[in-house]
């Protein structure tokens, strides 16, 4: 089935140029990947893919993906100056490109971050309009739109845990838009990502922390709040 397109999708949002895919989607790209981080990173290598590999200085997206880990927003003006930025913050980034990757998305980036013993490996693609996919976390597949309300809980893989989760859910009265499971193996560590349309309360997450086969909780409200 074909993929529905919004007022969003089709005008943009409102953002610094020059493109929506090379600035509007890698800022926000950015803003969803310090959230699984749990805040900006001291450092940051920074790989564009295919289509961002050959345009990404030019088109700026290399000045977006850093004013996005600075958690600037799409309108910000500071996006132009944000190298100058990211110094007096004492951000480190490296650069890397890969020009024909053939398995990725045209517009793909990788994002390895580190916060001082925390590290994460993101993966986002840029789908045009500013619409954006987390299509990995860690290794796992992800595929969430940082639109919606996420939640992506990494636990042992066991019997009833996704029945029980979304009891849970249903209980604080969430809707789950979407949801995805992606594991390492069989009875190894499973990754379940859930879109939701509201937010959850506190008590919610921390009965989920409370649960002993939960390793990890990240939840990420919608990044456009």
């Amino acid at each position: 089935m074909a993929e529905k397109s919004s007022v969003f999708d089709m005008i943009g949002p409102v953002m610094i140029g020059p493109s929506s895919s090379h600035t509007a989607g890698v800022v926000r790209i950015a803003r969803a990947a310090i959230r699984v981080l749990g805040g900006r990173p001291d450092e940051a290598i920074i790989t564009f893919y295919n289509s961002f590999a050959r345009t990404y200085e030019g088109h700026g997206s290399d000045k977006a993906i850093i004013a996005g880990l600075l958690d600037f927003k799409t309108d910000d003006a500071r996006i132009k100056t944000s190298f100058d930025l990211a110094k007096k913050e004492g951000l480190k980034y490296t650069f890397k490109s890969v020009g024909n990757a053939s398995t990725m998305h045209p517009n793909s980036i990788k994002l390895n971050l580190q916060k001082g013993d925390k590290k994460v490996e993101i993966i986002g693609q840029s789908k045009g309009g500013g619409v954006i996919n987390i299509a990995e976390v860690d290794g796992f597949d992800a595929d969430f739109s940082a639109s919606l309300h996420t939640l992506i809980i990494k636990a042992k893989d066991t019997k009833g845990s996704i029945a029980h989760i979304s009891s849970i859910l249903s209980n604080d009265d969430c809707n789950i838009a979407t949801m995805s499971v992606s594991r390492k193996g069989k009875n190894d560590e499973a990754c379940l990502v859930i879109e939701m349309d509201s937010g959850l309360k506190p008590v919610t997450l921390d009965y989920l922390k409370s649960l002993n086969w939960v390793n990890q909780i990240i939840y990420i409200p919608d990044i456009d709040l």
